[in-house]
């Protein structure tokens, strides 16, 4: 795992209703039930905080070890910045104690005059794994006092050493770290502690996975992403329209190109809308596609874009020469169902429902949500790409692991979700996210502006006002 899991695991714990509280009381706890079940009791500790949430996990393991120990709290920095809810509540809670002893050392005066001679163990809950770079004062001078003491102490840290991985760090003896070991740290002793993460969260889509792929990376047009939507027919123009409209909503611009004759019946300022001569695609538009798909980052192909036999040849064609990541939907799922071949080497996401996934694969995905999981995530493995297989629950694999999705509602039974669904997912992979991460956080958006489409209107609603409730479900995350 990496540390930017951290981030998501607590975001996704909190939707799930596990406060920033109870993992910051289970981490302290796990920390100080460490420090006794290798030094035991009746010991004299010194506990060094910042005024972060690491610094909260330290207020709440010294309140765990003053039981049976002797502890002394040093608070790095003003207690006026300490920031969390979470942290200042502890804090709060360490200052109502009468056998715990309190020192705030604002500057680095006051830490250069500290003698820690007789302390038996030196606890680091200075920094946090979200620091950059050296630490600044007064963390740095509190860094090279601990340091001093090594040796003659035992020094745990908490999570990290305070100022890893720079030169400027806290020589611990071992690290406590939370639930797994991050694949980052290294060149110190861990030992992992659980904190309260439910198995799900290993699986399950929610906020925080969407706030990291939203992230935007420029100021000027065109440097957030740039989508290109090839679909529609003779038959369909809603379709293509549909996946447009919500991909238009996460990216800076979006290009629609449609056959001429249904491209008629488009009418949107927000697309660059880009027609092809005929009534359905076929094989000498695959040129000029080519041409359009060198000034985009992504690519979705197959709403609406129908079944006739040139088109058919057309989606293949095109598959087999794009080098851009693509989402496939739809009728392009059933084309390339005839030559899996063609997604050899391609950075891909496939969105089947049930049916299609039986016709790519010639199985259908039954029984529990494990069991579904493995044939999506074994299909995955075999066509070296994405599968987002769209149900209840959305079930996501590349093949190497599995995500599931809850959000949503009956009333996204309604045609047209799934094109809506296409279009997020694609402008994700536009935005530059790993077609796995673009394929479950597209599944969640599209979910969550169902069940804010529901709030309003109940189940009985259409897919355009899913794709208008985009904005709505981004903000939601933004502020989560």
């Amino acid at each position: 795992m990496r540390i930017e899991d951290v981030y998501i695991w607590d975001i996704n714990a909190k939707w799930l209703g596990i406060t920033p509280y109870q993992l910051m009381e289970n981490a302290g706890a796990g920390v100080a039930r460490t420090i006794e079940g290798r030094f035991g009791k009746n010991l004299k500790i010194a506990v060094f905080c910042g005024t972060g949430n690491n610094g909260g996990d330290g207020f709440v393991i010294a309140r765990h070890l003053s039981f049976e120990n002797e502890v002394t709290v040093f608070l790095v920095g003003d207690e006026i910045k300490i920031r969390s809810e979470e942290a200042r509540h502890n804090w709060e809670i360490l200052k109502g104690l009468d056998f715990v002893k309190i020192k705030v050392l604002k500057d680095s005066a006051y830490i250069n005059s500290l003698d820690l001679l007789g302390f038996d163990v030196i606890v680091d809950a200075l920094l946090g794994a979200g620091t950059r770079g050296e630490p600044r004062e007064p963390i740095r001078s509190a860094i090279e006092k601990i340091n001093e003491y090594a040796g003659e102490a035992k020094i745990v840290s908490v999570d990290l050493p305070s100022g890893y991985p720079s030169g400027i760090r806290v020589n611990c003896d071992f690290a406590v770290t939370f639930q797994w070991d991050k694949e980052e740290y290294n060149g110190f002793e861990r030992v992992v502690v659980k904190i309260g993460y439910p198995r799900e969260l290993y699986h399950l889509v929610g906020p925080g996975d969407a706030k990291f792929a939203l992230r935007r990376k420029g100021e000027h047009k065109g440097q957030n992403g740039k989508l290109l939507i090839i679909g529609g027919s003779e038959d369909y123009f809603g379709a293509p329209y549909l996946a447009s409209k919500a991909a238009s909503y996460i990216v800076d611009l979006v290009y629609l190109a449609m056959p001429e004759y249904p491209a008629k019946r488009i009418s949107d300022p927000d697309l660059i809308l880009r027609p092809f001569g005929g009534r359905n695609f076929n094989p000498e538009h695959v040129d000029s596609l080519m041409e359009l798909a060198q000034k985009v980052d992504a690519i979705v192909i197959g709403p609406g874009i129908g079944l006739k036999e040139e088109t058919r040849e057309f989606v293949r064609e095109f598959v087999r020469r794009c080098e851009k990541p693509m989402v496939m939907d739809a009728d392009a799922l059933k084309a390339v169902a005839e030559d899996l071949g063609v997604l050899k080497g391609k950075t891909f996401v496939l969105t089947p429902h049930g049916g299609e996934f039986k016709v790519l694969f010639g199985v259908k995905p039954e029984g529990s949500l494990m069991e579904r999981a493995k044939v999506v995530e074994e299909k995955a493995f075999e066509v070296g790409g994405v599968i987002l297989l769209k149900g209840a629950y959305d079930i996501i694999s590349d093949g190497k692991t599995w995500k599931y999705n809850k959000t949503g509602n009956r009333g996204m039974t309604t045609g047209g979700t799934g094109d809506v669904l296409a279009g997020l997912v694609g402008s994700l992979l536009a935005l530059g996210n790993e077609p796995l991460r673009a394929a479950s956080v597209g599944a969640f958006l599209n979910g969550l502006a169902g069940d804010f489409t529901k709030e309003e209107l109940r189940e009985n609603f259409t897919a355009l006002e899913v794709a208008k409730n985009v904005p709505k479900a981004v903000k939601w995350v933004g502020e989560f």
